[in-house]
Order: structure tokens, then sequence, then C-alpha cells
């Protein structure tokens, strides 16, 4: 039987989650307290143990709807080992703090791999976890769950081959891009937290551009500051005649470099900055050790339809592995509430949105 117990420190919580196999950022210490303080979810960190053995990690949020309370573990939990009994015993221990908790509803993602390839085609193959967990969920009584707050899939590059593999096994296109980049007189340098402005500035011209939502300075000043001083965050930025015409901002810890953010400006666009972007960033994360380089978001459904498509080529042509993961799920200890919840939600988050309460997730 398993036992929960509470850590609050932060270096032992996350000490404890880089030890585990594919730790996820989205479970360490730091964004925890980023949304804590930015959006009001309270981490609960909760360690699984077995004796003395440590069998999983979450860091749950929770945030009060009245009297009642939802609960997320973004990316989480993270176990030691996939056994089918431990992924179960897991999850009743989950469930069981969901009813302690007068939870509406407990949502997991773990980061846990269903398939690999495009769904369909002939690099589509199934993974036993992912089947493990799926079962699990299903028969646990857990609902797949029809709000998926982080990307469902991504492309990883696997870091273990050399530079010049790397960069043979790109795309012609993408490989001949980062040269024009090069040829254009483009440079990439590192950034600090004293270029913290001129990234907000870069970022918020790309949501105009294109049309996503952008949140207020002190969101983004927050989360790349936190992230930077704790040595978990790197931003990289182009530039072309002295002037930043584009950036990425790298989250990495455990195993994985993630690439949660990139802008650019609407200047100097031919210079295919964001190509030697990319490619200096992969280099970045391998010259410090790390094994998978995550691109960070890929379509939902693998046709041209899909929002994400454009981005999916631009990212496609770095030559990742597409990784389909099993997604979030819901658990309800109550069900006529998680249904009533359900129906009435967006059209509240639709108002908040509409009132301008962009800190809603």
């Amino acid at each position: 039987m398993l036992t929960l117990e509470t850590i609050t420190d932060r270096d032992q919580w996350n000490a404890a989650l880089r030890a585990l196999p594919r730790p996820h950022v989205l479970q360490t210490w730091e964004w925890g307290e980023f949304k804590r303080i930015t959006t009001g979810w309270q981490p609960q960190r909760l360690a699984f143990r077995r004796g003395d053995a440590l069998v999983a990690l979450a860091s749950v949020g929770v945030r009060s709807v009245g009297p009642l309370k939802v609960l997320y573990a973004p990316k989480g939990p993270t176990l030691a080992d996939h056994d089918p009994a431990t992924v179960r015993e897991v999850l009743t221990a989950l469930q069981a703090l969901a009813r302690r908790s007068g939870a509406i509803w407990l949502k997991v993602d773990p980061d846990v791999i269903a398939a690999t390839g495009v769904p369909g085609e002939s690099d589509d193959t199934p993974h036993a976890h992912g089947r493990t967990w799926q079962t699990a969920l299903t028969d646990a009584g857990w609902r797949f769950s029809a709000d998926q707050v982080q990307f469902r899939n991504t492309i990883c590059l696997d870091l273990i081959a050399s530079e010049d593999d790397l960069l043979a096994a790109m795309s012609q296109n993408t490989r001949r891009k980062v040269r024009v980049a090069e040829k254009k007189g483009v440079t990439v340098r590192q950034g600090s937290a004293a270029d913290l402005p001129l990234l907000y500035d870069l970022y918020r011209t790309t949501g105009e551009r294109d049309h996503f939502l952008i949140r207020p300075p002190d969101y983004y000043e927050r989360a790349w500051r936190s992230f930077m001083e704790a040595g978990l965050a790197q931003p990289l930025i182009a530039e072309a005649d002295g002037v930043a015409i584009a950036h990425v901002i790298l989250f990495h810890f455990g195993q994985t470099c993630w690439y949660f953010y990139g802008a650019s400006s609407n200047e100097s666009r031919e210079r295919m900055p964001n190509y030697l972007l990319q490619w200096e960033a992969i280099r970045w994360a391998k010259a410090r050790g790390y094994r998978v380089y995550d691109f960070w978001g890929a379509p939902n459904t693998f046709t041209e339809a899909d929002s994400m498509w454009g981005v999916y080529e631009f990212k496609r042509g770095f030559r990742g592995v597409v990784t389909r993961h099993i997604g979030a799920w819901d658990y309800a200890p109550f069900p006529p509430l998680y249904t009533a919840y359900t129906h009435a939600w967006p059209k509240v988050l639709g108002w908040l949105r509409r009132r301008g309460n962009r800190n809603t997730v």
C-alpha cells in the first residue's frame, strides 16, 4: 500500500523529481509557484512511497470553486516505473485525494507516450506504457478530458547524434534556410534578465500578427525571470545589423529541453532568423548534455485543416519524431457535480475572457 507525504522544501522536491525518468518542467517547484502567484492554483507537492522507496511524485494545483475545489497535475504524476500495479495504486491514491478534497474533478496529464509517428502512416508505433495507463485510467472510471490544457502531441529530437548528423538529417529546405540566415548576417546570442522588455515586445508583436492571446507583461516577466534565475530557462536572441529580430525561450529540466516560446519582428523575415534560432537552440541543448529537444506542440489532427499545420511543417523540417501522449484525464468523485460544471464552465470562461480576465487557465 502506498503512503503519501507532502514535500515542502524546494531543493528536496526538485532533486527527487530530477531522479525520476522523464521528469517534466511543469512538475517542478518553480512551475507550481509561478501558477500560485499568477493564477491562484495552490500547489500540493505529493510523494508516493512504498516503504522507503519513492514510487511517484505529483505536483497538484488546487483551486477553489465556491465550497468545492478543482485539482490539476500538469504533466503529472511522474512515476519511477510503469508497472501496471503501480499505475493503478497511484491512481487509487489520487482518487482518494480528490474525494477528501471535495473536488469536482481531478485532472492528470502524465507525460506518457501513447504512440510515435503520424497516425495511420508507416511510422505509427504504439507504446506499451501508453496502453498500460489508458487501460488503468479507463478501468478506474477516469474520463478522457475535453479540456486538454497542454499540447497532447509534440515533436521530439534525439540529441545523441553528432551535430553534423543532426544537420544532415534535416530536410533540404530547412538546412538551406539555416544557411541563408547565416549568409544574410543573422547572429544569435544568449539573452539575460536585462532583455525581458525586448523579449516581451517581440512576443506581443508576434501575437498581434498571428492572432493569439497575449497575457499582460507581468505574467511573462514573472515566468521568464523566475525560471531564468532558477537556472531552468534560457533565451536566445537573433540579431541582424545590431537589431533584435527574433527570439526563442528554452525551458530545461532533467534530460529535456523544451522550446516553450518563440517570437519574431515584422522586419527582416526574409533573413530566416527562426531557422537559425532553432538550430542554435538545438546546439545549446546538446552542448549542455540534454538528451531530448522537445518542440512543444503538434497538431491534434494531422491534416492541413488543423490550425497548427504551418508551425508543424516548420518543426518537422528539423526531423524530430512525432510524439503523441495519452493526454489529460479527469476523475470525478461526484459525477452530477462534474456534469453540471462541464456544462457551465465554458460559458463562465467565455464571460471572464470577454471581461478581459486572461488569467483563467
